[in-house]
């Protein structure tokens, strides 16, 4: 891109991006898994399921060859355990609090978009993040989930946010599939869920190891 763009927003991902969950979503999931006799999964195992939705993450949890029904039983379980456990070890990652406020005082429109359920990403902004973001939304329907582009053109459309001058800043492949989608600004952040080689293979505008680094782009 040219580096002299005047950037007008950044958008967000949640999980792997502002926040470190593994652990309450794992813990989760390896309820379920406990309570239906089903192997238990590692933290780091659980980190490689992310990025799809709940939904998703399950149907990789679960073991092979699961029917759709007990796919849909365990979603349904994890679901209502992850409800009421989704903040207990929940934290920012380190740096991301100084970054969100830097660019609060910079008057940069922000939002955050996830393909965790609407209700629960409301639920982590508003404990661990408030009042910081022009919108947030996650996800309603399966059919619009990222890397579907339709709620992240909305959201620019809903900001008066030009998506070519937007960043959209993510973790995974789902995150920069949805910028490239959109036509927006890929930014890939090292320090989520998957490593910066997997992250280099898929060509964002831009790789960050840390969140001030994304104050060195705009």
């Amino acid at each position: 891109m040219d580096t002299t763009t005047t950037i007008e927003g950044i958008i967000f991902d949640l999980d792997g991006t502002l926040v470190n969950s593994i652990e309450d979503i794992a813990d989760s999931m390896n309820f379920v898994l406990q309570q239906e006799n089903y192997p238990q999964h590692s933290y780091a195992a659980h980190a490689s399921f992310i990025g799809g939705g709940i939904r998703n993450l399950v149907s990789k949890a679960v073991p092979s060859g699961s029917t759709s029904e007990v796919i849909d039983r365990c979603f349904e379980l994890m679901l209502a355990h992850y409800s009421e456990n989704c903040t207990n070890k929940t934290t920012l990652y380190e740096g991301i609090e100084t970054l969100l406020e830097l660019l609060d005082s910079k008057e940069i429109p922000m939002a955050v978009l996830s393909n965790k359920a609407d209700a629960l990403t409301k639920k982590v902004v508003q404990e661990k993040l408030p009042d910081l973001f022009k919108q947030v939304k996650g996800m309603t329907t399966e059919a619009l989930k990222k890397p579907n582009p339709e709620v992240v053109l909305k959201m620019c459309q809903d900001l008066k946010l030009d998506p070519k001058k937007t960043f959209y800043v993510g973790d995974t492949a789902v995150d920069i599939e949805t910028a490239k989608n959109a036509g927006m600004i890929s930014v890939a952040v090292t320090w989520g869920f998957r490593s910066k080689e997997s992250l280099e293979k898929l060509n964002p505008d831009f790789i960050i190891d840390s969140p001030m680094n994304l104050l060195d782009i705009i």
